[in-house]
């Protein structure tokens, strides 16, 4: 197996079992959020990140567009510019928005990485905005299908608290 081949599979599973989670979302949900703790985003912040979690990074490990405004260095973001407190992060207004937002992310994902040659994907050293100390192109792209099923998880948990009721298939469809 290539690594074209491996990272068209996961993203495939990634997206399908995310889709099938966000199905069972709906719009009274959105406010939502753990009533414990602190620093949890809203079910609607979570799907917003959740709708940018894998292909806008995998633009900006292709192209080295991170999507930020012209001129700006990655390296000068402070920390709570990189990864801001919950209470800061963007939100989506609907499950629709939800959707349609995550279908262009998975064919930003797949365009990508039809992009990529194997030789990049295997060979070609890339940094994060995150970690200058970079890796190669293939294992991070892998990572930020990492990433989604992350907050994929983190999804079936807020569905299941608020008494949906999800079970192992939900995860791996």
């Amino acid at each position: 197996m290539t690594w074209g081949e491996l990272l068209e599979r996961e993203i495939a599973s990634a997206y399908r079992t995310t889709e099938g989670l966000l199905d069972l979302t709906e719009d009274n949900m959105l406010d939502w959020k753990p009533a414990t703790g602190s620093n949890w985003m809203t079910t609607s912040q979570l799907l917003m990140h959740i709708t940018n979690a894998c292909g806008a990074p995998f633009r900006g490990f292709v192209t080295g567009d991170w999507g930020l405004p012209e001129g700006m260095d990655p390296s000068e973001l402070s920390p709570e510019e990189m990864l801001p407190p919950a209470e800061k992060m963007p939100a989506i207004e609907s499950v629709a928005e939800a959707k349609k937002l995550l279908a262009e992310d998975k064919q930003t994902a797949l365009d990508m990485l039809a992009a990529c040659s194997e030789d990049d994907l295997a060979n070609k050293h890339v940094a994060a905005p995150w970690d200058p100390r970079g890796m190669l192109l293939g294992h991070y792209l892998i990572q930020m299908i990492v990433h989604l099923n992350q907050h994929k998880y983190q999804l079936f948990y807020y569905l299941k608290l608020q008494g949906i009721p999800v079970n192992t298939g939900h995860l791996w469809g």
